[in-house]
């Protein structure tokens, strides 16, 4: 019975595969214009268009057509050439296809070649011996704690920020220099937040003495009944280590990456080659948003960091689903380069 489903399946491939080809060819027939074109002209520039773009290429009987998204950069517009050579389209009749489909090549061939940059820092160890990666571990600090100078460089300091040991180096080995990058880029860039979410990391869901400051918190509190002060004191977000949890959310993003499930976010946000940097703002996206989403699901124990971990993921995974979906950054270093 096993070998009668497999020959049903090779079967129904091979005749939906001959039906869709023979509807491509009549629809072409009755529109005059190829799947291409009618891609470009009937889909709003965006992960949309660009996706079925790269679908349609990839799917192509054509060997000419199959690799042009594994081209290099420079070679795109003679690409693009060859593409309405081999299609029969007049560039002159038709000047923006080549325009659009230019702009979802290099959305294309930059996301292959964003996973080669991001897979190389990745498997680059940190190596204390070099000095840009001293320099880089020491701007994390200085960054993250300005008011408090390291003492050394060997120091327990480091398990002030989330790192495990006396030497963060060794924390690094998962990640590699990715993990660095990551988190000097959430520093620097994103200053305020990456110390707010520090502060957090290391305190109690409610701090009492911080939030006395506030007016209007004061207020909110003195409206509580003696029951629900006794609750809303002792109520409590578990901890975590930040440094640790920013190398496990770069994991994350990696994955996200390589899976391909990123490409709705760049294919919206990039209009053309999306770049590390446009990595890394993702990354201080997904920073902020698990630690809201660790927040609000109050975990028990750090035990349960697997836990919440998987879900947020799987969350992130969904809203990637939406072809419109981008995971806009909430800072402002990023909307110069995001509204480009």
């Amino acid at each position: 019975s096993s070998f009668a489903r497999m020959f049903v399946q090779v079967c129904l491939y091979f005749y939906c595969k001959c039906l869709w080809r023979c509807l491509k060819f009549v629809v072409r027939k009755l529109t005059g214009q190829c799947e291409l074109q009618r891609i470009c002209y009937n889909t709003k520039p965006g992960a949309a268009r660009t996706m079925k773009i790269e679908a349609s290429l990839k799917g192509s009987k054509s060997k000419r057509l199959q690799t042009s998204v594994n081209v290099h950069p420079d070679a795109i517009e003679k690409t693009i050439d060859d593409i309405m050579e081999l299609k029969r389209i007049n560039p002159d009749i038709n000047p923006q296809l080549g325009v659009s489909l230019q702009a979802c090549l290099l959305q294309i061939v930059g996301y292959r070649n964003l996973i080669a940059e991001v897979e190389k820092l990745r498997r680059e160890p940190y190596d204390s011996e070099n000095p840009q990666h001293e320099e880089m571990l020491l701007k994390l600090w200085k960054c993250l704690k300005p008011d408090s100078p390291l003492k050394a460089r060997i120091s327990k300091q480091w398990c002030e920020i989330g790192f495990q040991g006396d030497d963060p180096k060794t924390d690094f080995r998962g990640m590699g220099l990715l993990g660095l990058y990551n988190l000097v880029y959430f520093a620097e860039w994103d200053t305020e937040v990456a110390q707010q979410v520090l502060t957090d990391s290391l305190h109690p869901k409610y701090s009492i003495a911080r939030q006395y400051l506030d007016f209007n918190y004061f207020f909110f509190l003195s409206q509580l009944s003696k029951a629900e002060w006794e609750k809303k004191k002792f109520d409590k977000a578990i901890g975590y280590s930040f440094a640790i949890v920013g190398i496990n959310i770069t994991d994350l993003a990696y994955n996200l990456l390589v899976s391909g499930a990123l490409k709705t976010h760049f294919y919206n946000v990039a209009p053309e080659a999306p770049t590390l940097t446009h990595f890394q703002q993702t990354f201080c996206y997904l920073m902020h948003e698990f630690h809201k989403f660790w927040i609000d699901e109050d975990p028990l124990d750090i035990m349960e960091f697997n836990r919440v971990r998987e879900k947020f993921y799987k969350r992130i995974l969904r809203q990637l689903q939406n072809p419109e979906m981008a995971l806009c950054p909430h800072f402002a270093a990023s909307e110069s380069l995001i509204n480009m």
